[in-house]
């Protein structure tokens, strides 16, 4: 939405940026909330009920970051293909784009409530390229070389997958988001298979020898956010 600046007062013009979400630096500011642990089910009702108070800009982009017990969510393209998890996963029918993935101990879970208006945003797969420099660029601030894969969206470490990407959009708002596998139990997130990959196929860091804390993955997100998404934690 473009904003038309008063003349005869700043104050408001500013008022108007931060009512819009945009720093005056230039960046949009986004509501940091950490969140704990969340079950899906709750978890789903929260980005439900924030998504239409940012369609109805009663808050600023919001990002969520929590960690869920163990679940596996099952998008529309696992569904039409059939694919389902071995029977001792719990699992959750959602509506974001992409198949199996994963939620458990040791993943940090980040559901970006944005409103995607800004420039370049002009696709889902621009949002979705966005997302994935943004992960590539925090974990190369803790010192690990993330990539794409033709193989499935989403950030790579070593030839394994350990950030699965998905969102569902209403007006161009989003909710559901990204997910960053940092240190998972053993033989769970790795025993999945599905939507052209092979059980495996995706790990955590922390398996391939990379140890980082949430602290510092989540610090590295917030660090990075302002030139890879042009956004920055509201102060």
């Amino acid at each position: 939405m473009a904003l038309v600046q008063p003349a005869n007062s700043d104050k408001a013009w500013i008022d108007g940026l931060l009512r819009f979400g945009m720093a005056v630096s230039g960046n949009r500011e986004v509501d940091v909330r950490l969140e704990g642990r969340v079950d899906y089910a709750q978890a789903l009702e929260m980005m439900k009920a924030l998504q239409k108070q940012r369609i109805d800009g009663e808050i600023l982009d919001t990002l969520l970051i929590m960690e869920h017990p163990e679940i596996v969510t099952i998008g529309p393209r696992a569904r039409n293909d059939g694919i389902a998890p071995p029977e001792d996963y719990k699992t959750h029918s959602v509506d974001r784009g992409g198949g199996l993935t994963w939620h458990g101990p040791g993943q940090l879970v980040a559901y970006p409530i944005f409103k995607w208006d800004l420039e370049g945003e002009v696709s889902v797969a621009a949002i979705i390229n966005l997302l994935e420099e943004w992960i590539i660029q925090a974990l190369d601030m803790c010192g690990i070389k993330g990539s794409r894969d033709q193989r499935m969206q989403g950030v790579w470490v070593d030839g394994k997958k350990i950030s699965s990407i998905g969102l569902s959009f209403l007006r161009w708002t989003s909710r559901h988001g990204f997910t960053i596998n940092y240190d998972t139990p053993d033989e769970r997130v790795e025993l999945l298979a599905g939507c052209g990959l092979g059980s495996r196929t995706t790990t955590s860091l922390a398996k391939l020898g990379h140890n980082l804390e949430f602290e510092q993955l989540l610090a590295a997100l917030v660090e990075t956010m302002p030139e890879s998404i042009l956004r920055s934690q509201i102060t």
